[in-house]
């Protein structure tokens, strides 16, 4: 396997979160610093032939400064990173990218889930540039200054504001991140935008109907002006149960057919590390189901029912096993390679210039 991309996902143990120390949960902070990444992990990520993953940074949601928040843990993971060179390498370019494949490190993408950490102030975005942050995705599920998230019901698409940023991030070498977006932010954004953006984690609304999947109209835009879209290993791939591999090939093949093979890769939105106690887990999911339901933030259809990973393709095989599903479908190992690692190794060539 040459080249492995995370467009979206984490280098946790997922087991240490389930422990009981694992601390408050009142705030969704995607990122915890590294204290859930571990030794464990590190090697499952390499077994896995995982090359690199963009990573959530700072604020996502809840009642902490969002400002200050992502500041503190951009310093954290920085601290992080440069205590441990020989597992990983933070990513400024692409060049960054082939330089940790051939160290056999872990590239780490800083990137954000929303732009509430800008407030008001487009300045911000040189001022994250100038950090490491290299993604930036315009909304999480609600509405922000930019614009509408994928569950907003009145979907007023981008602000003014929100085209400064996209002009901002673009003027800066960032890559736009349009997951978790409304349609008509989606459209508006690859609308205005002069070079490729990316939709980093999401499925295919034609096969699951649901906010948190792109339509084909989204897809084709996205395509067209040579961007990247990511496929996830999450709940939406159907509309009601658990899914499988079997939906997640289904829904590549979708995006294949709307947006070439050039244009498809994977943002699994999870890790490569197993749960060793489903109890526990469920557990942790409840109560995590119901703190996002609180805090307005829900997607719908979220349930302690369904993991946030598939069954039958997680763990450090994931992405050789699903490189054997593509393949016995008949497509192939160029293709296969693309949608590894190549797609998004090519559109952050393009964009972080």
């Amino acid at each position: 396997m040459n080249l492995v991309i995370n467009a979206l996902g984490v280098l946790d143990n997922p087991n240490r979160q389930l422990q009981p120390s694992a601390g408050d949960r009142s705030e969704m902070a995607y990122s915890s610093t590294g204290q859930n990444v571990d030794a464990r992990s590190l090697a499952d990520a390499r077994a896995s032939g995982l090359t690199a993953v963009n990573i959530t940074l700072g604020h996502v949601a809840g009642s902490a400064d969002p400002f200050a928040a992502t500041l503190a843990d951009i310093a954290g993971w920085d601290d992080f990173i440069g205590a441990r060179p020989e597992a990983l390498r933070k990513v400024h370019t692409a060049a960054d990218l082939d330089a940790a494949r051939a160290a056999r490190q872990i590239g780490v993408i800083y990137g954000f889930q929303n732009t509430e950490m800008l407030g008001e102030d487009a300045d911000r975005v040189d001022l994250f540039a100038g950090l490491g942050v290299r993604v930036i995705q315009l909304t999480y599920n609600g509405r922000n200054e930019v614009g509408c998230g994928a569950t907003v019901p009145d979907d007023t698409g981008l602000t003014p504001f929100g085209a400064e940023v996209v002009e901002r991030l673009q003027a800066a070498g960032l890559l736009v991140d349009l997951s978790h977006s409304s349609e008509r932010t989606c459209l508006d954004a690859l609308r205005m935008a002069d070079r490729p953006l990316a939709i980093t984690h999401t499925g295919c609304r034609a096969l699951a109907d649901h906010p948190r999947n792109k339509s084909d109209a989204e897809l084709r835009l996205l395509a067209e002006q040579g961007g990247v879209v990511g496929l996830y290993f999450m709940p939406y791939l159907r509309l009601a149960g658990q899914p499988q591999a079997c939906d997640l090939v289904a829904h590549l093949e979708h995006a294949l057919h709307v947006c070439g093979e050039d244009h498809v890769g994977l943002g699994t939105d999870g890790g490569t590390t197993a749960i060793d106690d489903m109890t526990a887990y469920r557990t942790m999911l409840a109560a995590e189901t119901e703190l996002r339901r609180s805090m307005g933030i829900a997607a719908p259809g979220e349930s302690a029912d369904v993991s946030l990973f598939l069954p039958d393709l997680c763990g450090p095989l994931q992405f050789i096993e699903l490189a054997g599903l593509l393949a016995a479908r008949g497509h192939p190992a160029a293709r296969i390679d693309k949608i590894l690692g190549g797609n998004f190794r090519r559109l952050m060539g393009e964009v972080w210039q």
